[in-house]
């Protein structure tokens, strides 16, 4: 299923990494090195690793906006959001504070970057030109990870202590919407598919993945995944959903129109980050240790979808059903 094309061996000691993110211009890949206080500078095309960003304390999230040129991190160690300029890969801001900064999304028609607080403090809502602190949104609860949904132009947050997703509209920073789930269980990892109008849950406590179709938010499916699902990486080209768990079992999914069919599973200690590139359709598993005290970064390759396999649908607009988003006129 899985098979490993590469080990590289990683700056630092042999600590928890976190989030990676991926700048497919620039062919770099970032990763969270989170108790080593620092983001590793990752060249997919060279395989090699080309730098580090240090000086941040207990680093969780990373997001890339080549949009920018700017890198964001979330210092938890600080309580700040750390902005990067991915020329120089100098700090040029510390935005904040923020109780416990963890994931990050960008909205790009507004240029701004929101952060999940764990902590329970709010979503806090960064201006990308200006390097500033907007405003900190009321959200009810701890935030897990942030996605934008390309399909509403709206930010998504998974509140995981209140087994519940709200919906930010970036145009007003304005919570309008929030929705359970069924059979929502401390709902951590989130990604969207916004082709065809999915969204992905990763429930931490139940350790199993939703499948929402967001034109009605009802549940379609539900899979078993490792103890303690983490991060999330989509290969949109080959239609494969990664998910990796704090128990090192890592969860492969093959997405046929609005069904997800089962790939297998692996289980590596410690591969609780993942990242794909979908022009390689390589895979990214940062780990701590694999023996020996020493960091390594293994890139692996799966196999292709089948000639018959995922149906290619158009885009569907997002029409949110009246009685989940009514009071949002205009969403």
């Amino acid at each position: 299923m899985l098979q490993p094309v590469a080990q590289i061996a990683m700056p630092g000691a042999a600590v928890r990494f976190d989030y990676q993110s991926l700048d497919s211009g620039a062919n770099r890949l970032y990763i969270s090195h989170m108790d080593a206080g620092h983001i590793v500078v990752f060249d997919v095309q060279a395989e090699r690793v080309v730098d580090t960003v240090g000086g941040l304390p207990r680093v969780t999230g990373v997001l890339a906006v080549p949009d920018l040129g700017r890198v964001y991190a979330s210092v938890s160690g600080n309580q700040v959001v750390a902005v990067i300029n991915d020329t120089t890969l100098q700090v040029i801001a510390q935005i904040g504070p923020i109780g416990f900064p963890d994931g990050l999304a960008y909205a790009p028609a507004q240029q701004k970057i929101y952060v999940s607080d764990e902590s329970g403090g709010g979503e806090l809502v960064i201006d990308g030109r200006a390097n500033r602190a907007v405003t900190t949104i009321p959200i009810g609860g701890r935030a897990g990870n942030t996605v934008y949904d390309a399909g509403s132009g709206c930010i998504l947050v998974a509140v995981q202590n209140q087994n519940q997703i709200v919906v930010i509209d970036p145009r007003s920073d304005r919570m309008v919407s929030q929705f359970s789930p069924v059979n929502a269980s401390f709902p951590h990892g989130l990604l969207v598919d916004a082709q065809r109008r999915l969204l992905f849950v990763a429930n931490y406590n139940s350790a199993s993945l939703s499948v929402l179709d967001l034109r009605t938010l009802r549940v379609l499916a539900s899979q078993p995944l490792g103890t303690g699902p983490d991060v999330l990486a989509f290969d949109p080209v080959w239609r494969r959903l990664y998910v990796a768990s704090e128990s090192g079992v890592v969860s492969v999914f093959t997405e046929l129109d609005t069904a997800l069919v089962a790939e297998g599973s692996l289980t590596i200690p410690y591969a609780h980050t993942v990242a794909t590139d979908p022009r390689s359709h390589l895979i990214y598993l940062a780990l701590q240790d694999v023996g020996g005290g020493q960091p390594m970064l293994w890139i692996m390759t799966g196999t292709p979808p089948a000639p018959s396999g995922p149906v290619q649908t158009r885009a569907v607009p997002f029409e949110p059903p009246a009685l989940a988003f009514g009071h949002a006129a205009g969403f």
